[in-house]
């Protein structure tokens, strides 16, 4: 496979993942005071700024908008998924195939395994698979790392995002997507775990700007690889600010203060 710094989802070595697959991981709701902005496209429009390096939108949406926008916007095919309806055992089903994603025109693919829980052996697995047939295809895999379960107490632990970002790395992902783990000593740790594999920062619930830009300065001071995000962009009454902002930070290596 080729480097991922030679990939469309890499600039100078960072991402910034511009995530849409809230429709089906949390419904309506996630777009409550801009219910504008459940019409894929005006996220596929942002997806258009220079900073954004991929979308993260599930097989539907790709395959209904992606077509007016291949020119301009990297695609990372989101090939799990699941609602917040559901009530089981964390598990995210496979909701669509590496081949259909390339044929649709995926320069990635994205994955979720939820280490911890009753069905982690079964999501591993499935995560094999993908991660193959993705390299058969030359494309990066983005893991979304996320540890849940009943025996985990404390979801955003050091010890628990740093193995987390380590899972990545064993189970051959190119990109590990963790949730911050309130320290950039803490993600520095992650970091270390995960070797060459890139740790980038899940974007979380919507915050203020500064506090927002703040956290993600700390990240990629401590090492981050990026940022994936969403509704810390889209909910956001201007996101082509944010944006703007967000790529002083993580490509410019700009202080929250500076970007804003």
């Amino acid at each position: 496979m080729k480097a991922f710094d030679e990939t469309p989802i890499s600039r100078n070595g960072k991402s910034l993942i511009l995530a849409h697959d809230h429709g089906l991981e949390h419904g309506p709701t996630a777009f409550e005071g801009v219910e504008d902005r459940l019409d894929p496209e005006t996220v596929f429009e942002m997806a258009t700024h220079d900073a954004v390096t991929a979308l993260a939108v599930q097989k539907g949406l790709a395959e209904t908008y992606y077509p007016s926008y291949e020119d301009d916007v990297a695609l990372l095919a989101k090939c799990n998924g699941t609602s917040s309806l559901w009530e089981g055992e964390p598990y995210s089903p496979r909701t669509w195939s590496v081949e259909s994603a390339v044929e649709t025109g995926a320069d990635a693919i994205g994955y979720t395994v939820y280490p911890g829980t009753n069905r982690e052996p079964e999501m591993f697995e499935e995560f094999r698979a993908v991660q193959e047939r993705a390299r058969e295809h030359d494309r990066p895999v983005a893991m979304w790392s996320y540890p849940r379960g009943q025996a985990i107490k404390e979801h955003r632990s050091p010890e628990v995002i740093a193995y987390a970002a380590r899972i990545g790395l064993e189970l051959g992902a190119d990109i590990a997507k963790v949730k911050y783990p309130r320290s950039p000593e803490a993600l520095a740790h992650a970091v270390d775990a995960a070797g060459d594999v890139r740790v980038v920062l899940s974007g979380g619930s919507k915050t203020s700007d500064y506090e927002f830009l703040s956290t993600v300065e700390a990240a990629m001071d401590a090492g981050a690889g990026g940022l994936a995000v969403g509704r810390n962009v889209w909910q956001r009454e201007n996101p082509e600010r944010i944006l703007d902002a967000l790529e002083r930070v993580i490509f410019e290596g700009a202080s929250a203060d500076g970007a804003l």
